[in-house]
């Protein structure tokens, strides 16, 4: 065996069979991510430009938009194949960037189209990740995701680094307006690792006569277009996963309305306040990356999902409890930064294998209702929750000690579903995925 292909096996925790898919997932997320964050500075500046007394607004425009789309998506879903409805939402995405691209350019409503903007990427960002957590989800077994999730999750760190690399480096001398382009090359390049990959689960293992992965690749994933709701309710499991991923907004949400005034009143200037969102995201993609490449695989594999899982709400706690007693702005950039390293490094990974252990029908539909409108339903209430608070006058430290009690229950939680889904884990049978042959 050569030293590059020892070294290779020591960062991709993949048999021979999987490198393939599991490279091709790393450069999947890469792409996906660059594009967002090149997107997310923008739209955080946006979200300031729009107002801060907007964005409860906006968070709410958020969901109702979302409302809509899901049950537009569970029909794309139940009547094409995966390799069909994937590409579609991607270039649908793609096309939406060309359009703000011109309003922005001449001007038209910039106030009106930045608050569109601000929804607009909301809503883009979860579609697209859960779109792509859905697919691995398909794709890979439980036990494969223990070992994969981290460094395909690394290929999105990746790509999370380039995004605000190329806004730092460009937004002044392109302008905004034209790094939208650069997200939708993008997003053409994450909608070609998805063919890549569909070849690849096409060459997977023969069974009677016919490729298995073939027939994934090709087969409608059929049912209801609001088949979602349904399989929520019935299922305590995937109730737990929904509150689980509620929690997480709540975390979030106080965080970020806590940024956003903070950094409104304190700091001033388009460009001084982009390039603390944009250095923000670089210091969580650096220490994400590392924890992806070298710790996550093997803190999966050795902990479980479930203390996985509860290391986020463990960061609130801490972080929460600090803030309570320091209501400052170095804190809440800390914490913000240490929260989302936790949530993508560990966190998240846990929470993508609970879904490996649903039926497909759900990895799709149910998945997605959970990962983007309970996510953004929550937002938004959330959002109206932080400023009832304000309204009722509580100051920054006494919301985060509010906030305390949430990140309890949601610690408690993380145990509880890490329980059931290696119980789930070990009723399910095997499965051996083959890389791309072409």
């Amino acid at each position: 065996m050569t030293v590059p292909l020892q070294r290779l096996q020591r960062i991709v925790p993949a048999t021979p069979e999987e490198r393939a898919a599991a490279l091709w997932s790393f450069a999947y997320f890469f792409a996906l991510l660059a594009g967002y964050y090149v997107l997310r500075p923008l739209r955080d500046r946006m979200g300031i430009a729009g107002g801060v007394r907007a964005l409860p607004w906006m968070f709410t425009a958020t969901f109702v938009t979302l409302l809509v789309a899901q049950p537009l998506y569970g029909a794309l879903v139940a009547r094409l194949s995966r390799a069909r409805f994937i590409p579609i939402v991607y270039h649908f995405f793609a096309a939406n960037l060309a359009l703000f691209w011109l309003l922005l350019t001449l001007g038209i409503a910039p106030v009106v189209v930045a608050r569109v903007f601000f929804v607009w990427v909301s809503v883009f960002n979860l579609f697209a990740v859960a779109v792509f957590w859905s697919f691995m989800a398909d794709l890979f077994t439980s036990e494969q995701g223990k070992r994969l999730f981290g460094f395909i999750g690394a290929g999105g760190t990746a790509g999370g680094l380039l995004g605000p690399v190329i806004t730092i480096a460009l937004s002044v001398r392109l302008g905004p307006a034209n790094l939208l382009f650069v997200a939708i090359v993008f997003l053409e390049l994450s909608v070609f690792c998805v063919y890549k990959l569909e070849r690849g689960s096409a060459a997977g293992p023969q069974s009677a006569g016919t490729s298995e992965g073939d027939a994934e690749r090709t087969a409608r994933i059929g049912g209801s277009a609001f088949a979602a709701l349904p399989e929520l309710l019935r299922s305590p499991y995937l109730l737990g996963v929904g509150a689980w991923v509620s929690l997480l907004s709540f975390g979030a949400t106080m965080l970020y309305f806590m940024q956003a005034h903070l950094v409104a009143a304190q700091v001033h200037g388009a460009g001084a306040q982009t390039r603390i969102f944009a250095s923000i995201d670089l210091a969580v993609g650096l220490l994400t990356l590392a924890t992806q490449v070298f710790a996550t695989g093997r803190l999966l594999e050795r902990f479980g999902t479930g203390v996985a899982a509860a290391a986020l709400p463990a960061v609130y706690l801490a972080g929460f409890a600090v803030l309570a007693a320091a209501p400052v702005l170095g804190v809440v950039l800390v914490l913000q930064v240490v929260q989302r390293w936790m949530n993508f490094a560990v966190a998240n990974p846990a929470r993508q294998v609970f879904f490996t252990v649903m039926a497909r029908e759900e990895k799709y539909k149910a998945k997605n209702l959970i990962d983007v409108v309970i996510y953004r339903g929550s937002d938004a209430l959330y959002g109206w929750v932080y400023d009832s608070l304000q309204a009722l006058g509580l100051k920054l430290g006494a919301i985060a000690l509010f906030a305390l009690p949430v990140a309890t229950a949601w610690l408690l939680l993380s145990s509880a579903l890490g329980r059931m889904q290696e119980r789930r884990a070990a009723t399910r049978p095997p499965r051996v995925l083959q890389g791309d042959r072409s």
